[in-house]
C-alpha cells in the first residue's frame, strides 16, 4: 500500500509562522500557526472553536517578514482534511506576487533546481 506522503507531487516545506484564516463569507476569522507549505497546499494548526467542513473556502494570509509588508502572502484555499490538531488546505488560487514569493521560498528550501522545475511543471498540469 502506498503511504500518503509517497503520493505527494509537491514537497512540503516546514515553516513556522502565524497565519490568519478568513472564511469567504467573512463570518469566521481564525488565527493559527503554519506548519508547512508547498506550491499547492498548506498545513496549519487547528484553531480553537474551528467550525468548518471539507471543501469550505477560506483566505489564508501570512507575512514572511515582520519588517517588510511586501512579503505578504494571500491565497484562496479549501479545507482538504481536518485532524484533531491540524488542518490541511488545498490552494485554489493565488495572485502573482504570492506565487512569486512562494516559488522563491520553495526554491530556497529545496536546494535542487531540477526538483523545483518538476514541481512547477506538475503545478501547471494540475
Amino acid at each position: 500500500m502506498t503511504s500518503f506522503n509517497e503520493q505527494r507531487h509537491f514537497t512540503r516545506i516546514p515553516f513556522d509562522a502565524d497565519v490568519t484564516l478568513t472564511s469567504n463569507n467573512g463570518q469566521h476569522r481564525y488565527n493559527a500557526s503554519l506548519l508547512d507549505i508547498c506550491l499547492k497546499g498548506a498545513l496549519t494548526t487547528r484553531p480553537e472553536n474551528w467550525q468548518a467542513n471539507n471543501n469550505d473556502a477560506f483566505t489564508l494570509e501570512l507575512n514572511l517578514s515582520a519588517e517588510d509588508e511586501s512579503t505578504h502572502l494571500s491565497m484562496e484555499v479549501n479545507v482538504a482534511h481536518t485532524e484533531e490538531s491540524q488542518i490541511g488546505f488545498k490552494v485554489s488560487h493565488m495572485d502573482l506576487d504570492t506565487a512569486t514569493h512562494l516559488h522563491r521560498l520553495v526554491e530556497l528550501n529545496l536546494g535542487d533546481e531540477r526538483l523545483l522545475k518538476r514541481e512547477l511543471a506538475d503545478l501547471i498540469h494540475t
